[in-house]
């Protein structure tokens, strides 16, 4: 889909994703489906509570992912 958008989980990478990470990857994600890479300030609200959304639902998802094999599991 976006290939700006990086794997955030690991073993992907040695470490658990940073919030600057998850919010940099919802709001490229926001930006490909919009289709706009800066919203017009008519727009601009509606576009920063998607990516906040999109932040959110990334953080949950990879704080409630098991991954196995790799004997590794985010912390809460």
């Amino acid at each position: 889909m976006c290939r700006s958008i990086k794997t955030l989980r690991p073993p992907a990478m040695p470490e658990e994703a940073t919030e600057a990470e998850i919010r940099a990857a919802a709001l490229q994600y926001v930006r490909k489906v919009s289709g706009f890479r800066a919203p017009a300030a008519h727009n601009q609200e509606v576009f920063d509570r998607a990516v906040e959304a999109v932040a959110q639902a990334t953080a949950e998802l990879l704080d409630g992912l098991e991954i196995r094999g790799a004997g590794v599991q985010r912390a809460s």
